[in-house]
C-alpha cells in the first residue's frame, strides 16, 4: 500500500511518498486451540492484529516558493534589494529621524528584509553612515565666487559652506569628528581646495599646511557651534557682558574673521 503527500515547512514544499511494507494478521481463540470447533459452545473469536509499518522517504524534493508566494511575512524576496537601495533608505532615515536612530535592524525593517541580509551590501553601521554622508556632501553647496578672481575669498566661502553643512547635518559632523573622511566626495572637495591653495600660495608644502589648518579650524568651529546650539535653552540668569562677548565667538562672523587671519598669515609667508 502506498501513499503520497506534500509537506510544507517554513515555506518549503517537501514531496514525499510513504510505503506500508508489512501488515501481519493473527487470529486466536482463548481457551481453544481450534476456534472453528464443531462444538455447540463456540468460544468468542478474537483477532489480534499486529501491524508493522515501515515508512520510507523516497524521491523527496525541496522547492522554493512559487509565484505569488511571499518569501516571508512582510519581507522582500531574496536578492531583490541592492546596495543603492540600502544607502537611499539609510539616507532617508538619517534626514528624517537623525543618525542616532539608524540601526541595521530598523533599516532592515524599513526595507522588508532580514537584518543579516544587509551585511551583503555594507560592513557595519559606520560604513553605512560614511556612504550616507558622502551622498550628502556631494550635494552640498559649492562656492559661487570664481577662484581665479580672488582665491582667498573662494577659500573662505568654501570653508564656510563646509561649516554650514556640518552644522546642518549632525551625521556629517559625527563622521568628521570620528575619523579622517576619505570618501569620493570628500576627496574630490579636498583636491579642488588644494588646487586653489597651490595656485594662490605657489608652493605645495605651504598649500598642504594651509589646508590642514583651514580644515581642522572649520571642523572644530562647527563642532563648538553645534554643541552650543544644541545646549541652548531657557536661562533664568541674565547674561553678563562677558558671557555675551564669549557667546559671539561662535558666530558665523567670527568664523570668517578667524579664517581671514589664517589665510593672511600663509599668504605673507609666500612672499
Amino acid at each position: 500500500m502506498n501513499a503520497a503527500g506534500t509537506l510544507k515547512i517554513n515555506n518549503l514544499r517537501i514531496r514525499t511518498s510513504l510505503s506500508i511494507h508489512e501488515i501481519v494478521f493473527t487470529s486466536t481463540s482463548p481457551g481453544s486451540a481450534n476456534p472453528l470447533s464443531t462444538s455447540t459452545h463456540y468460544a468468542p473469536l478474537c483477532v489480534a492484529v499486529r501491524t508493522v509499518v515501515r515508512v520510507k522517504l523516497v524521491n523527496s524534493t525541496v522547492s522554493a516558493p512559487g509565484p505569488g508566494e511571499a518569501a516571508g511575512a512582510g519581507r522582500a524576496a531574496w536578492g531583490t534589494i541592492s546596495r543603492e537601495q540600502v544607502i537611499e533608505m539609510a539616507t532617508r532615515v538619517v534626514v528624517e529621524r537623525g543618525f542616532q536612530r539608524l540601526t541595521i535592524r530598523r533599516l532592515a525593517a524599513e526595507l522588508g528584509v532580514a537584518p543579516m541580509s544587509l551585511y551583503r551590501h555594507v560592513h557595519s553601521k559606520d560604513d553605512l553612515l560614511n556612504e550616507v554622508v558622502d551622498r550628502m556632501l556631494a550635494h552640498a553647496r559649492e562656492p559661487t565666487q570664481s577662484a581665479g578672481e580672488d582665491w582667498q575669498a573662494w577659500i573662505i566661502e568654501a570653508a564656510d559652506k563646509l561649516r554650514q553643512f556640518l552644522i546642518e547635518q549632525p551625521a556629517a559632523l559625527h563622521i568628521y569628528l570620528s575619523h579622517p573622511v576619505v570618501s569620493p566626495s570628500a576627496i574630490a572637495r579636498m583636491e579642488t581646495v588644494m588646487a586653489v591653495l597651490r595656485a594662490g600660495l605657489g608652493d605645495e608644502q605651504r598649500a598642504q599646511q594651509a589646508y590642514a589648518a583651514i580644515h581642522t579650524y572649520t571642523i572644530g568651529f562647527a563642532a563648538l557651534e553645534a554643541s552650543r546650539a544644541a545646549s541652548a535653552g531657557p536661562n533664568d540668569l541674565t547674561p553678563t557682558p562677558l558671557a555675551t562677548q564669549l557667546a559671539s565667538y561662535t558666530s558665523a562672523e567670527q568664523f570668517t574673521t578667524g579664517l581671514n587671519y589664517l589665510l593672511l598669515g600663509f599668504a605673507d609667508q609666500s612672499h
